[in-house]
């Protein structure tokens, strides 16, 4: 909440509520209101958020610990947890009598084996009987707690989420996989008391420290959630292989003495598994109580986050009318997530938006918020990128060479629903600028992202050309036109000529207006390209988008003129200013020439000294798509976070790559000018310029590895 920033904006919640939502789990976190003692709980942050979920017609489900073990004179092997976390609990719903719903544990299995077992979070167990020990500890806690609750309020209800996981595995994994298939139950199991000598687990249990006694306790004191809540992500569902070879290192474990891979099936299964919705009816079926999906959310580029989004609430809907009596699905986390792709292990900064992007002054709401309006009041969602397939489903999913596995693929009746709903008739991006590199990683990323486009020439739509624009519009029903086409002077080109000029005028404004006037006629949404070069450089600090343009150049006087006439014409556009592109598939810009040269035993010489605003393209264009669909407007700048000369560029790149700088010169051009650079007050969206460049050198060296044999290699680096 510190890192997202909500702990200081009350007004997040009036946001919440915006989205239509009936229900937020909400925390009144232990170790953040009573960290010494109950007694000296401070109350004000909650006093101020709850009350006004409350008003606004929003119920919390309040949760008391997250992953974590409350507050630093307890722990989840400590014996006196449970009792600790009741007492809390009862002092919670004496404040707020009027709450009706809790999950005073957030997934106790899934957090009793990354603190117990896996040794990721504290107290970094690393055996079966710290894992059983912490999970025993923390269905107890739930237990307690809700008694203690109940004591004030007899109506409340228990809304206890856990990881809705599935295992498979080849034939010589089938005991582990067994083991585990059992495993996912035992919290649920625990609180419903369906734990006894004869449960599938008992002498499991035994074996692994836990007393009968205290087994059996949970089935003398049942506290059967009155919500099951499932948590559902992209690594929920597991593939356990013992042909290690197969699998990158990464993925390889020992369990039991058994060596194996375990990796998602998303990433190994030729054919997919059929997702959540079997697993619901699991779920129903075991315990024949309410269910809700608490949890559904995917790391992923926007279109796959509303395609996972659409596919878990379609599977709720499938399950209620199988039988099962499905309550809600939960869209996580409102604010994004910071850090999860390492389990909260390093505070890197890596962050997967959610319904609200938090990386500018205020929370910005994405298309996933949008979406969630739309599910709210019934309306089928609409969006064009959702005529596409989340990457689970698509053929370039795979890390090692794909498992086919018939008996747990997804029905054929599915799998033809898919091909036909693809080769029905889509609405595309309509690129503009097919021979430059902008437009041909657009058209790149797009074909990766599964989102439909055409690309076009200046032969088959001139943009300065109203009625080509119009008839490539009627011709290809855009929803959206990104405008890749302008360029800047040639090398070598005086941009004070006449006919450099006109070029570049043509290019630069007229045909951005020509195409943002299309763009409004038809209700598209337009994304167009700026440069650093609105800006003269003398400010002692980066452009931010408010400050007025002050071009020295006449492609920087043409770009600054495309800003104001498309905003004019098109209030809705977006506009992107940029500078220093570079990426793995174009040979074209500084730092590959310069890593070529260097390569060839060349002399180098590079300012050294003055900083550049540099930009992967990549980076750059998938940012774009998905400010394209969020339906972003007006402008933004859009660089790698940080800045370098181009001296140091080359330098750290040639290092990742092992190229020899001996012929690297530090030279400043004297009477060149300062580049602009650019900085951000609506969010910095694009990573690091140190993380974009240890990718592009990845990428680089994999392309470099992967020219065929017999090809002539004029250097040891070709990019």
């Amino acid at each position: 909440m510190e890192r997202n920033g909500h702990r200081e904006r009350l007004e997040d919640i009036d946001r919440f509520a915006s989205l239509g939502i009936s229900a937020i789990r909400y925390p009144v976190l232990w170790e953040c209101t009573a960290p010494e003692s109950i007694e000296d709980a401070d109350w004000s942050w909650s006093d101020a958020r709850l009350p006004r979920l409350r008003e606004l017609g929003v119920e919390p489900i309040v949760g008391l610990i997250h992953h974590g073990s409350g507050p630093q004179h307890t722990s989840l092997v400590d014996p006196d947890f449970a009792d600790k976390l009741a007492a809390y609990a009862g002092a919670v719903a004496a404040r707020y009598p009027w709450l009706t719903c809790y999950t005073p544990v957030n997934e106790p299995l899934t957090t009793a084996r990354f603190s117990g077992l896996a040794g990721v979070w504290y107290p970094h167990g690393s055996d079966e009987a710290t894992f059983v020990r912490a999970l025993l500890n923390q269905c107890r806690a739930v237990v307690l707690s809700m008694q203690a609750i109940r004591a004030v309020n007899p109506q409340a209800k228990l809304v206890q989420t856990d990881d809705l996981s599935r295992t498979y595995g080849t034939p010589e994994m089938g005991e582990i996989v067994e083991f585990f298939n059992e495993r996912r139950w035992l919290s649920w199991d625990l609180l419903c008391g369906m734990v006894d000598p004869s449960h599938a687990l008992w002498n499991y249990l035994l074996e692994s420290g836990a007393t009968a006694e205290e087994l059996l306790w949970f089935r003398d004191h049942p506290c059967p959630p009155d919500v099951i809540g499932v948590n559902y992500y992209i690594t929920s569902e597991r593939w356990l292989d013992h042909r290690v070879e197969r699998y990158p290192a990464s993925h390889v474990h020992t369990y039991r003495g058994i060596r194996h891979a375990d990796m998602e099936t998303a990433r190994v299964l030729a054919n997919p598994t059929p997702g959540i919705g079997p697993l619901l009816m699991e779920v129903w079926e075991r315990y024949r109580r309410p269910v809700a999906i608490t949890e559904a959310h995917i790391d992923a580029n926007r279109e796959d986050q509303l395609r996972w989004l659409l596919e878990v609430w379609k599977a709720a809907h499938a399950a209620r009318e199988a039988g099962a009596d499905m309550r809600a699905v939960t869209v996580w986390a409102l604010l994004g997530s910071y850090d999860w792709n390492c389990l909260v292990t390093a505070c890197k900064g890596y962050y997967e938006p959610g319904p609200f992007d938090v990386r500018g002054p205020a929370p910005r709401p994405t298309a996933v918020a949008t979406m969630m309006r739309s599910l709210a009041t019934g309306a089928p969602p609409r969006h064009p990128v959702l005529q596409g397939v989340g990457w689970w489903h698509r053929p370039g999913r795979f890390l090692c060479p794909p498992v086919a596995t018939s008996s747990i693929a997804a029905s054929l009746a599915e799998r033809q629903q898919a091909k036909d709903d693809a080769q029905r008739h889509v609405q595309p991006i309509l690129i503009a600028g097919a021979s430059g590199a902008l437009g041909a990683v657009f058209a790149q990323l797009c074909a990766a992202r599964n989102i439909p486009f055409r690309i076009t020439s200046r032969a088959e739509m001139d943009v300065t050309d109203p009625a080509a624009v119009e008839s490539a519009i009627r011709r290809y029903h855009p929803w959206a036109i990104v405008n890749a086409a302008g360029s800047p002077p040639r090398v070598g080109e005086d941009d004070a000529a006449d006919d450099a000029l006109a070029r570049c005028y043509r290019e630069n404004c007229l045909g951005a207006t020509v195409l943002a006037l299309a763009a409004l006629k038809h209700d598209i949404q337009y994304l167009m390209f700026s440069s650093a070069e609105v800006f003269d450089g003398q400010l002692e600090r980066a452009y931010r988008e408010s400050d007025p343009v002050s071009p020295r150049s006449a492609f920087g006087r043409h770009k600054a003129q495309a800003e104001q006439r498309v905003l004019l014409a098109h209030p809705g556009a977006l506009i992107v200013r940029s500078s220093g592109f570079f990426s793995p598939w174009d040979e074209g810009h500084l730092l590959a020439r310069s890593l070529r040269e260097l390569g060839e035993g060349r002399i180098v010489a590079l300012d050294g000294e003055r900083p550049l605003s540099l930009t992967y393209l990549p980076d750059l264009v998938n940012t774009c798509l998905d400010l394209a669909i969020d339906g972003e407007r007006g402008i933004w700048h859009l660089t790698n976070q940080g800045s370098l000369d181009a001296g140091s560029m080359v330098r750290m790149t040639a290092g990742l790559l092992d190229v020899d700088t001996a012929g690297l010169r530090d030279e400043t051009p004297p009477g060149n000018p300062a580049p602009a650079l650019l900085g951000t007050e609506r969010g910095a969206l694009l990573p690091t310029l140190d993380d974009a460049l240890q990718r592009y050198a990845r990428t680089v060296a994999v392309q470099r590895q992967a020219l065929p044999a017999g090809v002539e290699r004029r250097s040891r680096l070709r990019v």
